[in-house]
């Protein structure tokens, strides 16, 4: 009975997440497809042109986006959302979590994998800021960096301003550290994450 329970449970571990995650994307394109096909014309309209609109949309405003007055409407705009108690919030996590995507733009891509050192305990995080120039002094000292620690099972994190000296590179992706950070460590991948060797941890090492 129990050998039976383990093939059901390690069945379940293959079978959820694939379903869950093909649920979730027809469940998103259904969406798109039912908001955004309605603004086509009925008589120009089958099916899969809304999703269709709606990534030539999405181009369209990747490229609007490199205007200068574009850009300084979506900074109003975030301006005000930023004003709004509940609305910022959410904009604020859903903001935060497309940052990991890369942007082509380099003041905001988190591309840089780091370990840090935080009393006797090692954490992975992403440098988010190393450049403290347009800031007061306060925020960082000299050779500072800003470093975003994700929390395990949850959207959130802390960013910690910390200097260079407690950090330490990890051959990792983005998104390979990412997926580790938020599984607490139960990532399945088989090229599994290659952290840091703690100080003393080569002893015993042929």
């Amino acid at each position: 009975m129990t050998r039976l329970i383990k093939i059901i449970v390690k069945g379940l571990t293959v079978t959820v997440p694939v379903v869950l995650t093909i649920a979730i994307v027809i469940w998103l394109g259904g969406k798109a497809e039912s908001l955004l096909g309605s603004l086509i014309p009925q008589q120009y309209y089958w099916p899969g042109m809304g999703i269709l609109f709606g990534l030539v949309l999405v181009f369209f405003i990747g490229l609007l986006v490199n205007l200068w007055i574009v850009r300084r409407l979506i900074e109003w705009g975030e301006a005000l959302l930023e004003r709004i108690p509940l609305v910022k919030t959410i904009y604020g996590g859903i903001r935060d979590m497309m940052s990991f995507f890369p942007s082509g733009r380099k003041e905001q891509a988190m591309n840089k994998v780091v370990m840090l050192t935080l009393f006797n305990t090692r954490l992975i995080g992403f440098i988010t800021r190393e450049d403290f120039s347009d800031l007061p002094v306060s925020i960082a000292g000299e050779d500072h960096v800003a470093v975003y620690l994700p929390m395990s099972y949850q959207i959130g994190g802390f960013t910690v301003y910390v200097p260079r000296s407690m950090v330490q590179p990890v051959d990792l992706s983005v998104e390979d550290a990412m997926r580790f950070a938020i599984t607490a460590g139960m990532s399945t991948e088989k090229k599994g994450p290659q952290l840091a060797v703690a100080p003393g941890d080569e002893k015993g090492k042929a």
